[in-house]
């Protein structure tokens, strides 16, 4: 799968994650594939329940590589 933009974001609080991802989203063509990396434990719930709620999709599930979590969302 081709990822078109990564938003970095580790290091920052919840609900930044959220945030971020959705101000991201809303800049980006229909079809395109945001990578977000967030390390806030929350986020690894909160990211896809809030991107799926405003019409989003998630590419795969969401995956942890130790402290860092990985989000494909679908624009």
């Amino acid at each position: 799968m081709k990822i078109d933009y990564t938003l970095d974001l580790r290091g920052e609080p919840c609900p930044y994650p959220v945030i971020y991802s959705l101000e991201a989203l809303e800049g980006m063509q229909k079809g395109e594939v945001l990578q977000v990396i967030a390390d806030c434990p929350p986020a690894f719930k909160n990211v896809p329940e809030e991107v799926v709620k405003h019409g989003y999709t998630l590419a795969e599930d969401p995956y942890k590589n130790g402290q860092d979590l990985y989000f494909l969302i679908i624009a």
